[in-house]
């Protein structure tokens, strides 16, 4: 099984902060069921504001690594990419498999 999950730090100057977080999680979260291979995937808004932490995070489960690079290149991820790209300063990832 492979293992997805991806941290971002949302811009200031995006706007509304909090709506931007809404918005990613659910565009995220629709992806639940539309995409081979995606067992599950959940997308959590951070709530302690500390200063080393992020606003959203993604957390997500793949059959294989075949099935998370059919993920990343699937339409309804492209569908939702420029406005995670355009709300987004800062992001981290990491793969790995369990």
């Amino acid at each position: 099984m492979i293992k997805h999950l991806v941290m971002w730090r949302l811009d200031e100057a995006a706007g509304d902060k909090p709506g931007n977080a809404l918005k990613l999680k659910q565009l995220l979260e629709n992806l639940n069921g539309k995409i081979p291979g995606l067992l599950k995937l959940e997308v959590g808004i951070d709530f302690s504001r500390e200063g080393e932490s992020s606003d959203v995070v993604l957390y997500s489960e793949f059959e294989s690594r075949q099935a998370l690079a059919g993920y990343l290149t699937h339409p309804a991820h492209a569908e939702a990419a420029p406005f995670v790209k355009s709300v987004r300063a800062e992001r981290r990832l990491v793969d790995y498999e369990a």
